[in-house]
């Protein structure tokens, strides 16, 4: 049976300190979480009774072990998280935050320059379950790098622009030699896909707009059936070819910012693969994000549909009981 969802790209272990306000200097307590961005996506839909796998490689070590037993624990299929093949390859990265609520989180990556995650060997793929998934996801971040860069170009190639294929925009400078370069690969990665998703700088990186409805505009001129574009304090724009819908930022009290786009992300699949309509949909994804926003960790704190739609009610009776 096909996959509902199969995610590639990112993975590793999550270092979150204890003490917050303070720098790394200063930090004594720590607790580890799975990380790396189509892995909480991953993790986020499963909490949604999806099923969802994940395409990725860790190193030989403990924490790949930690990777593949976790997302497991998560939900998550965990048969294409595969370690490297010699023990001497590059270690499973990990990744330290500091976090100054409400909007202040530096990440620090710890990763070496070819990181297990960016080895996905395009002749292992398990194209059959790429094709027939409902929905693939893959990541800016994936195409920084080969093999990875032709891992994700094979799977595409694969599955033959189906309908949602999304590519999460996912921008992340340290990654890139340069933004021409990032923009370069995204550009060839949008004749693949059907839906994107990304921040105003991620849009201006593919597309050379940070103008949300401009941004959506040129995203859709490039064959998608949906853009959905991030707008921080000013909240979510969602466009399709027929329609366009704003949702509001859902005010909540920040612990770390981190993991929202995650949530967001694996709400949005449980909402296409729902068949919600299109602002039910961006609600939903809204909601999940906040809420893991106001949590210390990423995947473990990625919300179940109940926990999203009490807020949701919550809020649908407080607008109610405010026009009468």
């Amino acid at each position: 049976m096909a996959h509902e969802l199969v995610a590639i790209g990112r993975t590793g272990v999550d270092i979150y300190p204890l003490d917050h306000g303070v720098g790394l200097e200063q930090v004594r307590t720590f607790e580890k979480f799975l990380g790396g961005s189509a892995t909480n996506v991953a993790v986020a839909a499963a909490r949604h009774g999806r099923d969802a796998a994940l395409i990725t490689r860790v190193g030989r070590d403990p924490f790949g072990r930690y990777v593949q037993q976790e997302a497991t624990r998560l939900g998550v299929d965990a048969t294409y998280i595969t370690p490297l093949t010699t023990p001497d390859g590059p270690p499973t990265p990990v990744t330290f935050c500091e976090v100054f609520p409400p909007d202040d989180f530096p990440l620090y990556f710890y990763r070496y320059a070819a990181a297990p995650d960016l080895m996905i060997d395009p002749a292992t793929l398990p194209l059959e379950d790429i094709r027939e998934a409902a929905v693939f996801w893959a990541t800016g971040t994936g195409l920084s790098a080969e093999p990875s860069r032709s891992a994700h170009f094979a799977a595409w190639q694969t599955r033959g622009r189906r309908t949602r294929t999304v590519l999460d925009l996912d921008y992340r400078p340290m990654f890139w030699a340069g933004a021409d370069e990032a923009r370069h690969q995204a550009g060839r990665a949008l004749d693949h896909v059907t839906v994107a998703v990304g921040n105003r700088e991620e849009c201006e990186v593919a597309v050379g707009e940070t103008d949300p409805d401009r941004a959506a505009d040129a995203l859709l001129e490039r064959g998608l059936e949906l853009a959905v574009v991030k707008m921080g304090p000013a909240g979510v724009l969602a466009a399709t070819p027929d329609e366009r819908v704003r949702v509001e930022p859902f005010p909540v009290e920040v612990v770390n910012g981190l993991g929202a786009g995650d949530a967001f992300g694996g709400a949005l699949v449980h909402g296409l693969l729902s068949g919600w309509d299109l602002r039910r949909v961006i609600e939903f994804a809204n909601i999940a994000g906040a809420i893991v926003a106001s949590r210390l960790a990423c995947s473990t704190a990625m919300p179940t549909t109940a926990e999203v739609q009490a807020v949701l009610e919550s809020r649908s009776l407080a607008h109610a009981e405010g026009t009468t």
